[in-house]
This record gives C-alpha cells, structure tokens and sequence, in this order.
C-alpha cells in the first residue's frame, strides 16, 4: 500500500522498528525558525481581534500584498474548505500533483478533471495549479497564470511551496476577484506542527471563507510564533540562500546513486529510481523515511536534510 501523504513517521515505525527516524517524507525545512517566547495569555486568551489582524499584516508585508488575508490552521484546511466556495461543478486540476485536491472536491460532489496543460484549465468552474508544483516542482510563469483569471470561474493557485522563489509569487495580484493564492507557513518555516496557513483574494472571497473557518480558526500561540517569523527577513534570506545551495548537494548524492532527477523545490527534490520501493527500503534500513507515489513505481521524494549528521546517514544510506 502507498501511503497518501507524507510525514507518516507512524507508519516507519510499525513496518520497520526503531527510534531516530529522520523525516524525509515531507517538504518541511528540518532547519527550523527558532521558536521564540510566547506570552502567557496565547495560552489562557481567546485570539483578540488585534492580534489576529497583527497576523494578518506580518502575512502580508512578508508575501507583498494588498490583498485580504484569512489565517488558516495550515493551507490544509483552505483544502478541506474550498468545495464550498462555489457552486459544485467542473474543478480542473493541473497535475499530476497534491492528490488531497481531487480527494476533497470529488467527496464534496465535485466533477474532477486533471490536465497537463494550463490552456486546458479554460472553461472551468474551478481551476487549481500549485505554483511550484508537489511533486515534481514544475512552475509557471505568474503572468501565464493570471491571464487564466476571467477564463475560469475561480482560479486558486497553492503556493505552498513558493516561499523560496517569491518571484513566482501571484500572491501581489490576489486582491483581483476569480483568484485565490494560498500559502503554507509550515513547511519553509519548518514548524508544521504550529498549523498556520493563509488564503488571499478579493474582500468578498475572503469574508466566505473566514466564516466558514470560524471565529477562532488559529491559535494564540501559531499568532505569537507567525507574526515574530514573518517579520524576520534576515532569516529569511538567509534559508533562501543556503536552500539554493542545498538542493543541487542532495541531487549529486541522489545521481551517484544511480537515480535521476525528476524535478523539485527548493525544499524537496523528486527522483526517477529503478524501484522507488526498493529504495525506500534502503533509506529505512538507516532509519530515513521517504515518499513514495501511487501512480508511479519509479518516483521517490525526499525532502532536504537538516544538520551535518542527517547529511552523512543519508550520504551513508544511498550507497548501501
């Protein structure tokens, strides 16, 4: 059985025993933000009205908008709540890609067609691209994607995966009514388990799906962590750079490896192996866990290592 998603470190331990597992299976940066101090009423308060709003400026100073923004418990949740947005009808997807969209829309009563081709998105009453593409880090050039609005009924574009390469970014052109950017915090920040995300789009768009999240959809203390991290630019330059010179580090043990590159991110890169599950089994033997895919019994992905020593066990665990 293929396991739908990453970070299923559960489900290495019970196949393969053992503790110190290294999670390779996902796109979250293993380098994370460090957490800092988080006053005692995130905890004991409701979110105010201010600190939410604080959130949502941090959000759009560090994405370049002026578009409305919604806080969300991971772009996740945008997932789950995006059937609900429109009318049911023709969603089309951009894939192969993230499998939770079709999953959600079909469950929802949505018709799902996936396409290879941005122009066969035209004529949709729902089209979705992610921008870079989950798994194999396709892209797309912002201006192609937004001549797309006006020739579908909504157009979402998932950036989860865009903060290291901003200048893909629609998420400037998000207050245009038809588009709907979402961007994840967990991944580049490294703190999945914080489940922050965000949506941005035109006022209207925006106000619907904030009702349907809720009053209270983050927490106090994902409000303290996002707000102080959003803001630190330096930080964020500085993991821009050093992924850019780790991604090329993991494709050259990957190719000695007798793999291919496929494509990839910033955050994770996809390799074509001659049997993804055989080398799945390798990496577990050294207790790293990988991603595999159901369509395909030659893709493996693996996220970027984070210390010196996850990049010698890894080092150590191709060659064995």
């Amino acid at each position: 059985m293929i396991d739908q998603h990453g970070g299923n470190i559960d489900v290495a331990r019970a196949r393969h025993g053992g503790d110190g597992w290294i999670d390779l299976s996902t796109g979250i940066n293993r380098r994370a933000y460090p957490i800092p101090p988080i006053p005692a009423e995130a905890w004991t308060m409701l979110p105010t009205a201010a600190a939410k709003a604080g959130l949502g400026q941090a959000a759009a100073q560090a994405y370049a908008t002026t578009a409305a923004i919604v806080a969300l418990p991971g772009a996740q949740a945008a997932i789950q709540l995006l059937p609900h947005l429109r009318p049911r009808g023709i969603a089309r997807l951009l894939g192969p890609t993230y499998q939770d969209y079709g999953r959600v829309l079909r469950a929802a009563g949505w018709r799902v067609e996936q396409v290879a081709d941005p122009a066969a998105l035209v004529g949709a009453d729902l089209a979705l691209v992610v921008n870079p593409n989950n798994p194999d880090g396709r892209h797309h050039d912002p201006a192609d994607l937004l001549a797309l609005v006006g020739q579908v009924g909504l157009l979402v574009v998932d950036e989860s995966f865009a903060d290291a390469v901003p200048h893909l970014s629609l998420a400037p052109q998000a207050g245009r009514d038809g588009l709907l950017v979402l961007r994840s915090f967990g991944k580049f920040y490294g703190l999945a388990g914080v489940r922050l995300g965000f949506a941005l789009g035109a006022a209207p768009l925006i106000e619907h799906l904030s009702a349907l999240a809720g009053p209270w959809p983050v927490s106090g203390a994902a409000i303290a962590i996002g707000c102080v991290a959003l803001a630190d630019a330096a930080w964020t330059a500085a993991t821009i750079a050093r992924l850019a010179q780790e991604a090329p580090r993991l494709d050259a043990l990957a190719i000695g490896a007798g793999w291919s590159v496929v494509g990839g991110t910033a955050l994770f890169r996809l390799y074509h192996t001659p049997d993804a599950a055989a080398a799945q089994e390798r990496l577990a033997r050294h207790a790293i866990w990988s991603r595999r895919f159901g369509y395909s019994a030659h893709w493996l992905r693996l996220g970027l290592p984070g210390d010196r020593a996850e990049w010698a066990r890894l080092a150590a665990a191709v060659t064995d």
